[in-house]
């Protein structure tokens, strides 16, 4: 089966990637991949012609978009919920049925107190909803910007945002740490890793000294190769894990990221007793594009 075969067309538009498949009902047939994300576009014409060209040879079908498309700086700001809220997203049309056929954005979530926002998230939620709509517990989604989110009876209660990936990212390429840093070292199996995740969760005050422990180590030899990126790993991610105690604490919890991500916040939170269960990113965003359209055709 190929792209003649599709009925719609899901897109998953973030800051710096673009990602779209052809879909037959909830079936992925096709799927293309591009680096231009909102970050790379800077009018509602370039959107469209990116979604033109990413799209050629496929059939001129309804697409169905989520993530920062639909941001301030997007294709077109569509409205955020206030939660709590069901997790399907709304979609918004794009004015004009750029070329001939029908762009749909999905909207993101705000919360007021604490203020809060997600936009692309509520996919992916709405995505695992409909693969388990009795699903009651806490969805974990790491990233530049981790979200938790309490989940029952099928809406978004509420939930908090953790810059856990930015702030690596900045300290890891930015700062004095970086001569100390080697790529994907990362690793949950190893001592440093599960060491920081440890220091960070008992002794979070002394997180800003031990940064620099990290820099002086490695200079007097005092560290292991490769350790530090995974001491780092584990710092950020235990100090999330602190201030998202009340979220996954006792709670079934379920993570939906990149594997290699997720398998970091898995074993953290195992260290703590936890026994969270992992998901497909990709999978969990199609499904919840699937659910908007379904929902969006049954109330047009």
């Amino acid at each position: 089966m190929n792209a003649t075969n599709a009925d719609w067309i899901a897109a998953d538009w973030g800051t710096s990637n673009l990602r779209v498949w052809a879909m037959r009902d909830d079936e992925a047939i096709d799927m293309r991949n591009s680096d231009k994300g909102m970050n790379a576009l800077a009018s509602p014409e370039e959107f469209a012609a990116e979604i033109a060209r990413i799209t050629e040879g496929w059939p001129a079908l309804p697409v169905v978009a989520c993530g920062m498309v639909g941001a301030r700086q997007g294709w077109v700001e569509v409205p955020y919920r206030t939660a709590p809220c069901p997790a399907i997203p709304e979609l918004v049309a794009v004015p004009g049925d750029p070329g001939g056929r029908p762009v749909l954005i999905a909207g993101g979530v705000k919360q007021s107190h604490p203020p809060d926002v997600m936009r692309g998230e509520e996919t992916q939620i709405a995505g695992i909803l409909a693969a388990r709509p009795d699903f009651d517990g806490v969805i974990c989604l790491p990233g530049t910007h981790t979200k938790w989110v309490r989940i029952s009876a099928g809406e978004i209660c509420h939930f908090q945002t953790v810059m856990t990936g930015e702030v690596f990212s900045l300290l890891s390429r930015q700062s004095v740490l970086r001569h100390s840093m080697t790529e994907g070292s990362s690793d949950p199996r190893i001592a440093a890793f599960s060491d920081a995740v440890s220091e960070a969760l008992s002794r979070p005050h002394q997180a800003w000294a031990n940064l620099f422990r990290l820099r002086a180590a490695d200079l007097v030899g005092h560290s292991a190769p490769g350790s530090a990126e995974g001491s780092l790993s584990g710092m950020l991610i235990g100090l999330d894990l602190g201030a998202a105690r009340p979220y996954w604490l006792g709670e079934q919890v379920l993570i939906i990221g990149a594997p290699r991500l997720s398998a970091l916040y898995a074993s953290a939170l195992e260290q703590q007793g936890s026994a969270p269960i992992i998901g497909d990113t990709d999978t969990a965003t199609r499904a919840g594009l699937h659910a908007a359209w379904r929902q969006y055709r049954t109330r047009s």
